[in-house]
C-alpha cells in the first residue's frame, strides 16, 4: 500500500472500502518493526485539576459539577510502587494542568520513582524549557503532550486562551532536551477536515515523534460540546494505522477512548497497527473523577484486575507482554 503525500492519505481517509486492507497492512508494518510484544504502562491519574478551558474535556476549570481532587506525594508513590511490583516497566504520570505541584514536587516525585526501575512518563501539560529541563534532570524519560489537532483555526476555538504555536514550542525544546516525545490527535471535532487529519499525521512524521496517540472525540455532558457528535471509531483506527505505516518503528497505544465507544476497541486497535496499552493502576476512588470524557472504560476496575483482564486480552490474540522498559527503538530504515 502506497502512502508518500498528503492526496494518498486523504484518499485512503475518505475510502472506507479498503479499510480491512489498510488495517492488516499496519498490523504487518507494525508487527516488522516492533514485533509481536506489547508494552504496558502503569498510568496515575494524580489531579484532575486544570487552569485550562478546553472546550471537549471534562476537566475544564470552568466544569463546576466535578469533584475535584488531588493525590499527594505520598500516596503518588505508592500507587508507582503497587504498579512496579504488578509488574509494569512505565509508570506514567497524568493530570490536568495543575499548579499546586511545583517544580520541585514533581522533581521529588521524579527522583523516588525512579529508583522503583521503571521507565517514567510524565504528561502533565504546558511547561517552560526550564521546567521541561528541571525534570529530565530529575529523571524522566519520555513527555506526552497532545497537538489534539494542527488546524490553527481548529484548535484556537478548541482551546480558549491558548496557542498552537506554544503547543509546538513545547514539543520543539521536549525533543531538544532528549526526551523521548508523544503526541497525538482528537478525531472526530466540530467542523474537523479530513484534510487535517492528514496535516495531524504527517506533523508526527515531521517532529520524529517517538509515540502518538490517536482517540475518538467523545462528549462530555458538562462541556460546550455537550450535543456534538462523537467521533468514529473506525475513521480513527484508520489515522492511527496511517501513522504506523508512516512512522514504521514509534510507539503507538491502543487508547481507551477507543475502548469506550467500540467493544474490544483497544484488542482491534492492537490488530490494526498500535503496540501499547496504558492500564489505569490509579484506585478506583478517583478513576470516575478523572472524567475527561463520559462512559469511560475500566472505570471501576482496580489494578490488579485491570491487569489481568488485558494481560489474558493479549494471550487470546497470539500476543505477549513485554517485560522491558519499551523505549523507542529506531529501527525502521528507508
Amino acid at each position: 500500500m502506497q502512502i508518500s503525500s498528503k492526496k494518498d492519505i486523504i484518499e485512503i481517509l475518505k475510502d472506507d472500502s479498503i479499510n480491512e486492507e489498510l488495517f492488516s497492512y499496519a498490523d504487518s508494518v507494525r508487527k516488522k518493526y516492533v514485533g509481536d510484544e506489547i508494552h504496558l504502562r502503569g498510568l496515575i491519574e494524580f489531579s484532575n485539576y486544570c487552569k485550562n478551558t478546553c472546550k471537549y474535556c471534562g476537566l475544564r476549570c470552568e466544569n463546576k459539577n466535578i469533584e475535584r481532587y488531588r493525590i499527594l506525594e505520598d500516596e503518588i508513590l505508592e500507587h508507582a510502587k503497587n504498579a512496579a511490583n504488578l509488574g509494569f516497566k512505565t509508570i506514567v504520570l497524568q493530570s490536568g494542568e495543575d499548579n499546586y505541584y511545583t517544580v520541585n514536587r514533581i522533581c521529588n516525585i521524579i527522583s523516588v520513582i525512579k529508583k522503583l526501575n521503571v521507565a517514567l512518563t510524565l504528561s502533565i501539560g504546558e511547561k517552560t524549557f526550564e521546567e521541561y529541563k528541571a525534570y529530565k534532570d530529575a529523571g524522566a524519560d519520555r513527555y506526552l503532550i497532545r497537538i489534539e489537532t494542527t488546524d490553527e483555526n481548529l484548535y484556537s476555538k478548541m482551546h480558549p486562551g491558548m496557542s498552537l504555536e506554544n503547543r509546538k514550542r513545547c514539543l520543539r525544546d521536549l525533543k531538544t532536551l532528549g526526551y523521548e516525545v508523544g503526541s497525538g490527535c482528537l478525531v472526530g471535532l466540530p467542523n474537523q477536515s479530513i484534510e487535517s487529519l492528514a496535516d495531524d499525521i504527517l506533523f508526527f512524521k515531521e517532529i520524529g515523534a517517538d509515540m502518538i496517540g490517536v482517540g475518538p472525540f467523545i462528549p462530555h455532558p458538562d462541556t460546550p460540546l455537550k450535543d456534538a457528535s462523537k467521533g468514529s471509531f473506525f475513521l480513527a483506527l484508520k489515522v492511527m494505522a496511517i501513522t504506523r505505516i508512516l512512522l514504521k518503528d514509534i510507539n503507538i497505544p491502543a487508547t481507551t477512548a477507543m475502548e469506550s465507544i467500540q467493544k474490544d476497541g483497544r484488542i482491534i486497535a492492537l490488530q490494526s497497527g498500535a503496540n501499547v496499552v496504558m492500564p489505569n493502576v490509579t484506585t478506583t476512588e478517583y478513576r470516575q473523577k478523572y472524567e475527561i470524557y463520559k462512559g469511560k472504560a475500566c472505570i471501576n476496575e482496580n489494578p490488579t484486575k485491570c491487569l489481568g483482564c488485558i494481560t489474558n486480552k493479549i494471550k487470546l490474540i497470539g500476543r505477549s507482554v513485554s517485560k522491558d522498559f519499551g523505549s523507542h527503538k529506531k529501527v525502521a530504515k528507508e
